[in-house]
């Protein structure tokens, strides 16, 4: 289950902030997203915690906002994120 799984940006994932988002370019594949604020929070959240479910417990104390919406919206934005192997669970 991803929510006990820690994640990382590989090592040929660039991350650069901007007016409040961000880009996430992987130079390996070329693939990028643009991520809006909560985006954002998003990948700083799972990239800065030991795993999905310590990520998502600080965001639902972050985001006024309905669990199962959080969590689906999280699963979503993480799912993207490692199809395009802008993240990668760490084993």
């Amino acid at each position: 289950m991803i929510f006990g799984s820690r994640l990382r940006a590989p090592e040929d994932v660039l991350v650069s902030h901007l007016d409040g988002g961000s880009v996430i370019l992987n130079l390996k594949t070329e693939s990028y997203f643009g991520l809006d604020y909560t985006g954002t929070r998003m990948w700083a959240a799972v990239t800065s915690v030991d795993t999905v479910q310590e990520a998502y417990d600080a965001l639902a104390n972050e985001f006024d906002v309905d669990p199962a919406i959080l969590r689906e919206d999280l699963l979503k934005i993480l799912d993207n994120l490692l199809e395009h192997g802008l993240l990668e669970v760490q084993t």
